[in-house]
């Protein structure tokens, strides 16, 4: 046992600090009748779950439930978001103006506003998790004009603040207000492409680039960021209107809604982008000798790309002048036979980019039947080649790899992103495990279908091993991403991924299923929280899992199990099972018999509990025992060394 129960503390010391003969022994007989009989579950903690202060505040106030769902009182916010930009290339000054109406859905009077102008990490001095060169650098985003409710203001930027800037609002708004915020503004892109930035002189990835207002949610107030550079999801369900201005012959690609492609494209392009939607087959819209014929869109000196897109917390988009366009659709939905675009955007050189929609193809479709088997939400997703590896709303900006097995992989871990965080509106800065450990999982799912499951979860292993074999610390997955430190990428990827897989083992598919679709119907378009996620599960399975919460995502615990020893009996052998690292894991115990033969015993979690240290294995048997191995699978061990048993 690596640590000592948390409810033997106040009898210990009670006991330690007090004389011991004022206890006569029934009363000491009667305490220890008393602790025995609480279930080992209970000792653990599993009857409720911890909760931080503003959680609790959150339940008080009636806006989230102990049942998983929303509270009678649950609100957001959202806005409406109007954005215009002009965007020369090779020039590298982006300008853009935009109006948002902001709507105040909360029981507060705001007196100011939080904004985030994320491409200020760019500039010198911001505060940065790793180092850069001066290609990265620039000045930022310059407000040229800022106005409320039109009436123009100063903007004055906080010296101790890069890319959020708190604002006092010229009128208090009070609950189910609005205000209008109207900018001017522009910046310059970055020479290094990363998530955003040039990706050649002539290709542009927009991302992160236009002013906004931050969240303000029901438990925190303004979602403040420790670190300038947290370029994950965290924003409010907005509709938005895009008008890009691009030379003759750029194309435009973008979250949301094309809405005037025979404006722009010539006819022959037109056609094809509009076959593609209602088809299966693979159309290569632009090619590199469409390219070189400098005829793809009308020959205006400006072409206006529009765009429309409501209820989604972000966009982003990609520009160039030589980029190949291939395109098809996919059916997501089998009940409507609605279908979803799938698009890819590249170098003609890029090899594996020219079976990317086919890539995206399977992703789609797969994710839409099968898990998390809830139909693809939105009308497309574009694949950009850039230099990343990271999703946006209907967008990946992804490498491009020689390997196509990466490829592939890569792409529909970006695209599972869909529906965590961007269909489900999680807290991706806070609670990263709730959305990268789902497309962890998802990836290996899906992988074991496209590229068969050795390769799957070969690749899955070779990522996970690292944490699995020893941190110099083990924090509890459930950890504030601003506090894990050291600890946040395992805490964000392998370590819930396995978490998630290793509840569908104990509940089975579908109760599993069951329960994820329940959490994803009850908070899809909201912010839901850890704990909305575990209520949840527990509310849809009709189970108490907090011992299994507890066990994987509130604990130090980490994966090593070991035999400690077998004994032979009349009616077979027992096998004692430590579970030294503590975690709820699945495993097998494969037993190999003297005349060749061979047994399999699987066990889910729920071995684990009632008792989190040990467990005992039946072998009803004749055979005499030559050896037995231990195998968690996926999921591994920090040890190895005593997952085998050999007979002597």
């Amino acid at each position: 046992m690596n640590q000592i129960n948390p409810i033997y503390f106040p009898l210990k010391g009670f006991i330690l600090q007090r004389d011991f003969h004022i206890l006569n022994l029934r009363v000491l007989m009667l305490l220890i009748i008393f602790i025995c009989s609480i279930p080992i579950s209970a000792q653990n903690g599993s009857s409720e779950l911890y909760a931080p202060r503003n959680i609790k505040k959150s339940y008080k106030n009636g806006t989230r439930s102990l049942d998983g769902s929303p509270g009678k009182n649950y609100w957001q916010n959202y806005g409406h978001y109007d954005i215009n930009l002009i965007v020369k290339p090779p020039d590298r000054i982006i300008h853009g103006s935009e109006e948002i109406t902001y709507f105040n859905n909360s029981p507060d009077t705001l007196k100011e506003l939080d904004f985030r102008l994320n491409l200020n990490i760019h500039k010198p001095g911001a505060k940065r998790f790793l180092s850069i060169d001066s290609s990265y650098l620039t000045s930022g985003i310059h407000i040229d004009s800022y106005s409320e409710n039109n009436i123009e203001k100063s903007w004055i930027e906080d010296p101790y603040t890069n890319t959020m800037q708190r604002i006092q609002l010229l009128k208090p708004m009070i609950p189910k207000d609005s205000v209008k915020i109207s900018f001017n503004w522009h910046y310059q892109i970055s020479l290094e492409s990363g998530r955003e930035g040039m990706i050649d002189s002539t290709t542009y990835f927009l991302a992160y680039f236009y002013p906004r207002i931050a969240v303000y949610d029901d438990y925190q107030g303004w979602a403040w960021r420790g670190f300038d550079d947290f370029f994950e999801f965290y924003n409010d369900f907005n509709d938005y209107t895009l008008n890009v201005q691009v030379p003759k012959n750029y194309i435009v690609w973008a979250t949301g809604t094309l809405l005037n492609s025979n404006d722009l494209l010539q006819p022959v392009y037109a056609n094809k982008l509009f076959k593609s939607m209602v088809s299966d087959s693979i159309f290569h819209i632009v090619t590199k000798e469409d390219l070189s014929s400098k005829n793809i869109t009308k020959q205006n000196s400006m072409n206006t790309w529009k765009w429309k897109m409501n209820n989604v917390t972000d966009f982003t988009l990609a520009i160039s002048d030589h980029y190949n366009w291939d395109a098809s659709s996919i059916v997501v939905d089998d009940k409507t036979k609605r279908r979803a675009s799938v698009q890819s955007a590249f170098y003609d050189t890029a090899t594996d980019f020219h079976s990317m929609v086919r890539y995206g193809n399977f992703a789609v479709e797969w994710f839409s039947q099968n898990w998390p088997g809830i139909p693809y939400p939105y009308e497309k997703m574009t694949i950009i080649q850039g230099y990343s590896e990271m999703e946006y709303p209907m967008m990946v900006n992804d490498k491009s790899f020689k390997d196509t097995l990466i490829s592939k992989n890569i792409v529909e871990h970006e695209i599972s992103h869909t529906y965590m965080p961007f269909y489900m509106g999680i807290n991706e800065t806070q609670y990263g495990f709730m959305d990268e450990g789902w497309a962890t999982a998802f990836a290996l799912l899906i992988g074991r279908a496209d590229y068969g499951v050795e390769k799957a979860e070969k690749m899955f292993i070779d990522d996970q091993k690292w944490w699995i074999q020893g941190l110099s610390f083990d924090l509890p997955i459930v950890t504030s991403e601003n506090n894990s430190s050291g600890g946040a990428s395992a805490n964000e990827y392998g370590k819930p991924a396995l978490g998630y897989l290793a509840l569908k083992d104990m509940l089975g598919d579908e109760i599993f299923k069951k329960c994820l679709h329940f959490y994803m119907d009850t908070w899809h378009g909201k912010h839901p929280i850890p704990w909305d996620f575990f209520y949840s599960f527990n509310t849809a399975s009709g189970q108490n899992l907090n011992w299994f919460w507890n066990n994987w995502f509130f604990s130090h615990n980490y994966i090593d199990l070991g035999i400690r020893d077998v004994n032979k009996s009349d009616k077979g052998y027992s096998v004692t099972i430590d579970n030294i690292g503590g975690m709820a894991v699945p495993f097998a115990l494969k037993v190999l018999y003297n005349d060749g033969s061979r047994e399999e015993i699987h066990q889910t979690p729920v071995v684990w509990k009632n008792n989190q240290m040990f467990c005992v294995i039946k072998i009803q048997t004749k055979k005499k025992v030559k050896s037995l191995l231990l195998d968690s699978g996926v999921f591994g061990d920090a040890d190895e060394t005593n997952n085998t048993w050999v007979s002597k």
